[in-house]
Parts: structure tokens; C-alpha cells; sequence
């Protein structure tokens, strides 16, 4: 009997996804994965050795519900840090997969500034496992964007990879023609919280004829580091006036020590 038309985009799209399966089996049979951080050889691709996963500082509950900053014991659901209290994002609920130091920032630079894909594969399944619960809280995926001209120079949005993918392991419809850096901006790098919050004043806008995309939704905004939280902020900000209800924010990594500006994100 026939299959239901109905049917055949799903059997064509298992069809793609078990010749993807069996093209990386063929990949990883010829040229053996290795470890995105020491280059030893492991049995999975776009990952990491068990000594290199031990060596990165995961940001396991329990954490401060908007900032995604650690408690040394559970203070039950939606509690807040002193930090988050002292100064409360405009964002509603915050999560990270790692701290930032010196073995997640090779990961961060592998994908951002070597165009290292495999490292943004394996950072979005570290964020989709710290940000289940904003996930599932969510209605649409976006990245934080960047100008035109950076886009240029860089070739691609790490941002916006990390988004797709997670959109993708989520089925949730990842939205990158909404939020706009609608003016190029100083790297975020060596200035202080008030200088940041000064240089993306302004920075970002809605796509006026998408607007209508995420009235009334929740956003799950996406970054690959945070570090005080003003791009966030600002995305958040022209977000919310646009129509959003709320904006969750998940990045792979957080700077938990934000003074120490001087850290190459």
C-alpha cells in the first residue's frame, strides 16, 4: 500500500538524518575523532576526552534564577543571588553551561575566531543540558547578532550557529532576521561595565516587519559568553519593547568574575 502523503516529508527527513548518521560512521571509521582540547583520539566526534570534560567548571543546579551564578546549597526554586538582587537584569531567568576560564575560552576561540565547527557542536549540547528548563519555558529561539561588517570579516555569527543547533536539538524555530546590530560597536573586551553598557546603548533594534514573530512569545536569547551582561541587557531591552513577554538568556559560558575585564572573550 501507498504511503499517506502526508507521511513522505517525515520519511524523507528520517531518510536524510540515517544517511547523515551513516556518513559520520564512514567519517569517523577514516579519519578517527579527536579531543577538541588535547587532540587525543576518542570513539565520538565534535567532543571531548574524559580528563578535558573532567577539567571544565560546569554550572550544575543549584544557581540564581536570573544570572545562572552557582549556590553552594539548594535556596529553592527561583532564588536570586546578591548580585542579581543588588543589580536585577532585564532579562527573566538566566542559565550557562560552564565557567568561563582558560579551558572553555578554547573552545569559545576555537569556534569563534578558527571557524572550529565541531567546537560549536559540543558547546550547544552543553548548553541545551544547562538550559533544559529555559527550553522548555521558551516559545523562540534568537541569537545575539552582530553588525554587518563584523559578520563580513568574521564569515559567520558563533552566536547564531550555537542558536541553530540548539534550535535544532529543541524543535523549537530558531529566529535570526528579528534582532539587528543596526550599528557597529567597539569589541566588548578590556572596558568596564559602564563602558559596555554605553557601547551597545542603542546598538540593537527589531526588524520592524518581524515584530509580529514574537508578540506575546518568550525568547531564549543565545550567546556564546557572558560577561556583565550589557549586550544581553540592551538585546533584552528592544526585545521586550517590541513585544516579547519575557526573554530567557542562555550563553555556553559565564564570566563569574566580571571585574576582570582584561579576559580575551
Amino acid at each position: 500500500m501507498e504511503e499517506p502523503i502526508a507521511d513522505k516529508p517525515q520519511l524523507l527527513q528520517r531518510s536524510v538524518r540515517l544517511a547523515h548518521s551513516v556518513w559520520l560512521e564512514v567519517v569517523d571509521w577514516v579519519t578517527p575523532p579527536l579531543c577538541l582540547q588535547c587532540q587525543m583520539a576518542i570513539t565520538r566526534g565534535a567532543a571531548l576526552c574524559a580528563t578535558c570534560w573532567q577539567k571544565l567548571a560546569f554550572l550544575d543546579e543549584p544557581v540564581c534564577d536570573a544570572l545562572g551564578i552557582p549556590f553552594a546549597f539548594d535556596e529553592g526554586d527561583g532564588a536570586l543571588s546578591p548580585a542579581a538582587i543588588a543589580d536585577p537584569p532585564s532579562w527573566d531567568k538566566g542559565r550557562a553551561a560552564v565557567a568561563f576560564d582558560d579551558h572553555s575560552k578554547h573552545l569559545v576561540h576555537l569556534l569563534k575566531y578558527r571557524d572550529v565547527q565541531e567546537a560549536g557542536l559540543a558547546m550547544a549540547r552543553m548548553m541545551v543540558g544547562a538550559g533544559r528548563s529555559l527550553i522548555a519555558d521558551s516559545d523562540v529561539i534568537m541569537p545575539v547578532p552582530l553588525h554587518r561588517w563584523r559578520l563580513w570579516r568574521r564569515r559567520f555569527n558563533q552566536a547564531a550557529f550555537l542558536a541553530m543547533q540548539i534550535a535544532e536539538q529543541s524543535k523549537l524555530p530558531c529566529l535570526t532576521e528579528v534582532l539587528l546590530r543596526q550599528r557597529p560597536t567597539t569589541p566588548q573586551v578590556g572596558l568596564d561595565a559602564v563602558q559596555r553598557r554605553r557601547n551597545v546603548r542603542t546598538a540593537f533594534v527589531v526588524a520592524p516587519d518581524h515584530q509580529a514573530l514574537i508578540e506575546g512569545k518568550t525568547v531564549l536569547l543565545i550567546d556564546d559568553v557572558r560577561t556583565t551582561g550589557a549586550t544581553c541587557n540592551a538585546c533584552t531591552a528592544v526585545l521586550k519593547d517590541a513585544g516579547a513577554a519575557r526573554v530567557h538568556v542562555l550563553s555556553f559560558a559565564l564570566v563569574l568574575e566580571p571585574t576582570r575585564l582584561h579576559i580575551e572573550a
